[in-house]
């Protein structure tokens, strides 16, 4: 009888870990003759059949070359336990074994954008016209993103669809993002978010960051004349940006850090993220600004007198 009883309750658990694992799935989002792009989704194992699900479609980092969509499990399995079905998508890293640094050619960086932009319309795209099969609401998407992928949401946000599309697609008239978390992200051109444009975003930067600027300041610190010279807005120009034009918004700023932290609230501390989110969601609008204390300090932190 003690044998039947655990193997009765062995058979119970597989089901329960077998049931939990069918809330993730991976889906090809976009495919033509010679590509492919997939993506896992996660769904809430309990949700309400009379209300849509928020979305937040995951995009990672790894300099438009490297990285890969797994990086985005920990952040959407949270998401996906507190009520809103998350995403994150492979796209097209059109930098592998080229140069993305001060000695890279400055067309091709911009051209690395283009092609993450582009795969994360196409994934918003797919989720609009299914977005009855997988109970989603089309006004309440998200989009996030770390490092690389903070600059494909920001410039997926912002830039003219039709000017920059490459499949021939675009998301329907009209459309906008319910709002953006972007962890290490920079746009090239503040001018491209206005008052009529401006929606929802949360930040998280360190701002001793050499990589992508916490400030505005080239790509890597680049001398003007490198050939991969790239200016940029990093999280506080862009924060204090959207603040002047009373948005909502919060910045997470991580004193003294560096790049390394372009995937903390993703990895940890998730809740913070989550309730941006559902404050968005209730009409919230507000303009923080939260201060960690790193205990690091270089020659760019400490150009900031709010950090010790």
């Amino acid at each position: 009888m003690k044998i039947q009883k655990h193997l009765i309750l062995a058979f119970l658990f597989l089901c329960g870990v077998q049931s939990f694992a069918q809330k993730q799935q991976t889906l090809t989002y976009y495919k033509n003759d010679t590509l492919r792009l997939d993506l896992d989704l996660f769904l809430p194992e309990k949700a309400s059949s009379s209300e849509k699900l928020p979305l937040v479609i995951f995009v990672h980092g790894g300099g438009f070359s490297g990285g890969s969509r797994d990086g985005g499990f920990a952040f959407c399995k949270f998401m996906a336990q507190n009520g809103y079905a998350a995403a994150t998508i492979s796209y097209t890293l059109y930098m592998k074994n080229k140069k993305f640094s001060c000695d890279g050619i400055l067309p091709e960086k911009i051209k690395a954008f283009n092609f993450g932009v582009n795969d994360l319309w196409l994934s918003t795209l797919f989720f609009i016209d299914k977005a009855d099969s997988y109970h989603i609401d089309p006004a309440k998407i998200f989009i996030a993103g770390s490092s690389a992928g903070g600059e494909t949401i920001l410039h997926a946000t912002f830039w003219n669809q039709n000017l920059m599309k490459m499949y021939g697609k675009t998301l329907p008239e009209g459309f906008k993002y319910a709002g953006l978390i972007s962890g290490a992200g920079a746009i090239m051109d503040l001018n491209l978010i206005t008052k009529e444009n401006k929606l929802p975003m949360l930040f998280f930067h360190g701002n001793g960051d050499v990589t992508v600027p916490y400030g505005t300041a080239a790509h890597h610190y680049c001398p003007v004349n490198s050939s991969g010279w790239l200016m940029l807005f990093g999280s506080y120009s862009i924060f204090n940006h959207l603040k002047s034009m009373k948005g909502m918004t919060h910045l997470y700023t991580y004193c003294g850090g560096g790049h390394e932290y372009s995937a903390e609230l993703f990895n940890k501390n998730q809740a913070y993220i989550l309730t941006f989110m559902n404050d968005v969601l209730k009409g919230k609008v507000y303009q923080k600004h939260t201060i960690f204390e790193t205990g690091k300090k270089n020659h760019l932190s400490a150009a900031y007198n709010f950090c010790k």
